[in-house]
C-alpha cells in the first residue's frame, strides 16, 4: 500500500519537471526572437533618422511655398474683387445710359414709372459699386504693393512674373486714381443724381390737391382723394428717389425740392378758395373794413383755417411721411412738413390776431365767438398734426391766438354793458314812449347770445379769463353760473338805463307808457326763449311783466281816469230839482268828456305809441270795459236832459276807442310801421352803441 503511494509521488515529480524543462525551452527560444526583434528595430530607427536628415530641408521649402501662396492670395483676390467691381461698374454705366434714352422717350405715365424706378435701382446698384471701388482700392493696392515688395525682395519667383506683377500694380493704382472721383463727382452718376432732382420735383409738382374749393363734392369722397396724394406707386418711385438722393449727399437738395414744390401746391390749393380779405390783416386796416365784408371774410377764415388744417395739411403731412419717412434721419419728414405749414399758417394766424386786436365792437362778439369755438374744435387735432419739437413754435402760435380771442371777446361784452350805462344821459328816450333801438338790440343781442350755438363759446372764454385771473387751485363758479351772472349784469344796466331815461320825461303819461312799453317788450321777448330760461321763466316775470303790468294800470289811471271822472254823478247830486239846470249841467259834462276825450286821441294818434300788438290789444279790451260802461251808464240814466244828436250810442264809443288804439301803429298813409325791424343785430361799422342807434 505504501509503495503504491510513492510510485504515484514519483510520477508526479517526473511530469513536473518534464514541464519545467519545455518552459526553459520556450523561455529560451522567447529571448532569441527577442533579440532579433531589437537589432529589426534599431536598424529601423537608424533608417528614419537618416530619412528625417534628408526630408527635412523639403518640409522647410514647403512651409516656405504654403506661407508665400497665403501673401500672395491675401492680395490678390482683393485686387480681383475690385477689378470685378470696376467691371461690374462700366456694365451698370451702359445700362443706364439705355434706360435713361428709354425714359427720356417714354410718354405712358405709368410705364415712364416703371422705367423711372429700374433708373433709381440702376443708380443705387452703381452706386454701391462705386463706393465699393472708392472704399476697397487704396488697401487693396497696398497690400498688392506689399506682396510686389516681399518677392522683388526675396526673390521667391523668378523676375519675369515679378515684373508682370509690378506693371499689374502701376496700371490699377493708376486706374483708381483717375477713375473713382470721376466716377463719383463727373461722371454718370453725377448725371443721374442732377436728373433724379429734375424727376423729383417734376413728379411732386404733378401730384395736386382735388376737390379744394369745389362746392358740390361728397364730403366723405372729397376726404377720400384728399387724403392720399399721389398714387401707390408714384409715392414709392419718389420714396426711392428721396432715399438714394440721401444715400448721395444730397439730402439737403432732396429736402429743399421737397419743401419748395409742395408750399407752392398747398398754398395754390388754398387759393383757389379766392382768400382775398387774408391781404387785410392790419388792426387798423380791418378797422377800416364795411361790417359786411368783415363778417364775411371771418366766415370764410374759419372755413378755410379748418379745411387747411383738416384736409390740405393732413394730406402733406401724410405725403411728407411717405416719402422722406424712410430716411435715416428720424424727423427730417417731419422738419420738412412744419416748413411747408409754417408759411401759409403764419398768414391765417396774422388775419386772426388782426381781427382780434381790432377795435371792440359789440357785434364782434359772435365772430370772435365763433373764431375761438373753430380753434377750440381744432386743437386737440391741430397738436396731433404739428407734433413734437418741430412744431413747437407753430403750437405756440395756435395758443397765442386762442389767447387774444378769448380776451377780446371777453373786453367786446363787458365794454357792451358798459356803453349802455354810458348812454343813459347822452340817448333821450323815444319822444312816443315805444320801445328804445337800445333795448331792442341789446336783447336780441342777449338772446342771439344765449344760443346753443354762442353760449358755449362764451362760457368757455368766462371760465378761462376765471381761472388766468384766480389760478387752477381755485373753486370755480358752474359754467350756467357764469353766463348767467355775467348776462344779469347786462339786463340790470339796461333797467338803469330805462329808469333814467324815463324819468326824462316832461309828460307825466309818457313815462309809464315808456315803461310799459320795453319792460312788455323785454318779456315777450325773452320768454320761451334761451335767455328766459338761462334767466328763469320766473325771475324775468317778477321782473320785467309785473313792472310793465304796473305801469299799465298806472298808464290807464293817468290817461284815462280823468275821462271816467268827468262822467260821476257826484257833481249832479248838489244840483237843484230843476231839470232846466240839470239838462245844462249835463250838456255842460257831455261835452267836457268829448272834448277830454278828443285831446287823448290826439295825444295817442300824434305822441303815445304802443307798438306791441297784443299789449296794445289788452290796453284796448281794458280802457274798453273802463270807459263804455261809465259812458252807458251815464247815459241811461241822463239821455232823457241830452238831445238826441247831442252824444253818440256806447257802440260807438266803443268803436272810437277802437280806432284810437288801432291808430298807434300807422303812418300818415296808414301803413303798419315795421318797428321790430331794428330787432337785428345792426351791421355796420360804428364806434359806440349811442352812435349806432342813432340811425
Amino acid at each position: 500500500m505504501a509503495a503504491n503511494e510513492e510510485d504515484s509521488t514519483l510520477v508526479k515529480l517526473e511530469l513536473a519537471c518534464s514541464d519545467l524543462r519545455i518552459l526553459l525551452q520556450s523561455s529560451v527560444k522567447m529571448e532569441k526572437n527577442l533579440e532579433e526583434m531589437e537589432r529589426k528595430f534599431d536598424a529601423i530607427d537608424e533608417n528614419l533618422s537618416i530619412a528625417a536628415k534628408t526630408v527635412a530641408p523639403l518640409q522647410s521649402l514647403a512651409m516656405t511655398a504654403k506661407a508665400l501662396e497665403t501673401r500672395i492670395s491675401r492680395a490678390v483676390s482683393p485686387a480681383l474683387a475690385l477689378l470685378h467691381s470696376f467691371k461690374l461698374s462700366e456694365s451698370l454705366q451702359n445700362k443706364l445710359v439705355e434706360l435713361s434714352n428709354k425714359l427720356s422717350v417714354e410718354k405712358t405715365p405709368r410705364k415712364r414709372l416703371k422705367n423711372l424706378l429700374k433708373c433709381v435701382e440702376c443708380v443705387d446698384q452703381l452706386n454701391i459699386a462705386v463706393n465699393l471701388i472708392s472704399r476697397d482700392g487704396e488697401p487693396v493696392i497696398q497690400k498688392l504693393q506689399e506682396v510686389v515688395e516681399f518677392l522683388s525682395r526675396t526673390k521667391a519667383t523668378d523676375p519675369y512674373r515679378t515684373q508682370r506683377l509690378k506693371e499689374t500694380l502701376i496700371t490699377l493704382r493708376a486706374l483708381y486714381e483717375s477713375e473713382v472721383d470721376a466716377m463719383r463727382f463727373d461722371g454718370l452718376l453725377d448725371q443721374a443724381l442732377l436728373n433724379l432732382q429734375d424727376e423729383f420735383e417734376i413728379m411732386l409738382q404733378q401730384i395736386k390737391h382735388q376737390n379744394i374749393g369745389e362746392q358740390q363734392v361728397d364730403e366723405e369722397a372729397q376726404q377720400a382723394v384728399v387724403l392720399d396724394l399721389g398714387t401707390e406707386m408714384e409715392v414709392q418711385v419718389l420714396r426711392q428717389i428721396a432715399e438714394t438722393l440721401a444715400a448721395n449727399d444730397c439730402l439737403d437738395i432732396c429736402i429743399d425740392i421737397f419743401v419748395k414744390v409742395r408750399y407752392r401746391r398747398a398754398a395754390k390749393a388754398l387759393m383757389r378758395l379766392s382768400p382775398d380779405y387774408l391781404r387785410t390783416y392790419a388792426p387798423e386796416e380791418i378797422d377800416e373794413m364795411e361790417w359786411e365784408s368783415l363778417d364775411t371774410a371771418i366766415s370764410l377764415w374759419i372755413q378755410h383755417f379748418e379745411l387747411a388744417v383738416k384736409t390740405v395739411f393732413v394730406s402733406e403731412k401724410k405725403l411728407c411721411k411717405q416719402v422722406l419717412g424712410g430716411l435715416r434721419e428720424v424727423l427730417v419728414w417731419l422738419e420738412c412738413f412744419v416748413k411747408i405749414a409754417n408759411k401759409i399758417m403764419a398768414v391765417f394766424f396774422r388775419f386772426g390776431e388782426g381781427v382780434a386786436r381790432s377795435n371792440k365792437e359789440p357785434q364782434k362778439l359772435f365772430k370772435l365767438l365763433e373764431m375761438f369755438d373753430s380753434l377750440e374744435k381744432l386743437k386737440v387735432e391741430f397738436s396731433e398734426i404739428f407734433e413734437g419739437e418741430s412744431g413747437a413754435d407753430i403750437c405756440l402760435r395756435f395758443k397765442e391766438l386762442e389767447k387774444l380771442l378769448v380776451h377780446a371777446s371777453s373786453k367786446v361784452f363787458w365794454e357792451f354793458g358798459l356803453q349802455i350805462e354810458g348812454t343813459s344821459d347822452s340817448f333821450p328816450p323815444p319822444q312816443d314812449g315805444s320801445v328804445p333801438k337800445l333795448v331792442r338790440y341789446a336783447i336780441h343781442y342777449l338772446k342771439h347770445l344765449t344760443t346753443e350755438t354762442y353760449s358755449a363759446p362764451m362760457t368757455k372764454v368766462f371760465r378761462t379769463e376765471q381761472v388766468w385771473k384766480a389760478g387752477t387751485l381755485s373753486k370755480p363758479e358752474t359754467d350756467e353760473n357764469l353766463l348767467k351772472d355775467a348776462i344779469s349784469n347786462i339786463m340790470e344796466a339796461l333797467q338803469r338805463n330805462i329808469k333814467t331815461k324815463s324819468s326824462s320825461y316832461k309828460d307825466k303819461i309818457l313815462p309809464h307808457i315808456f315803461v310799459m312799453n320795453t319792460y312788455w317788450y323785454i318779456y315777450t321777448r325773452s320768454r320761451n326763449t334761451e335767455l328766459g330760461k338761462l334767466l328763469g321763466e320766473q325771475y324775468i316775470k317778477k321782473k320785467y311783466k309785473t313792472i310793465a303790468e304796473e305801469s299799465a294800470y298806472m298808464y290807464q289811471r293817468q290817461s284815462w281816469g280823468p275821462l271816467v271822472r268827468l262822467l260821476e254823478n257826484e257833481d249832479l247830486k248838489e244840483q237843484d230839482n230843476d231839470n232846466r239846470g240839470k239838462g245844462a249841467f249835463v250838456r255842460g259834462k257831455t261835452e267836457a268828456f268829448f272834448n277830454c276825450f278828443d285831446e287823448i286821441s290826439q295825444r295817442h294818434r300824434g305822441v303815445y305809441s304802443i307798438p306791441d300788438a297784443d299789449l296794445r290789444a289788452q290796453i284796448r279790451e281794458a280802457t274798453v270795459k273802463l270807459v263804455v260802461p261809465v259812458y252807458s251808464e251815464f247815459l241811461n240814466a241822463h239821455s232823457t236832459l241830452l238831445p238826441a244828436k247831442s252824444y253818440i250810442s256806447p257802440e260807438k264809443l266803443q268803436g272810437l276807442l277802437v280806432q284810437v288804439f288801432n291808430g298807434t301803429d300807422r303812418t300818415g298813409n296808414g301803413r303798419l310801421k315795421r318797428r321790430d325791424s331794428n330787432d337785428r343785430v345792426p351791421r355796420r361799422n360804428s364806434v359806440s352803441v349811442e352812435e349806432r342807434l342813432r340811425i
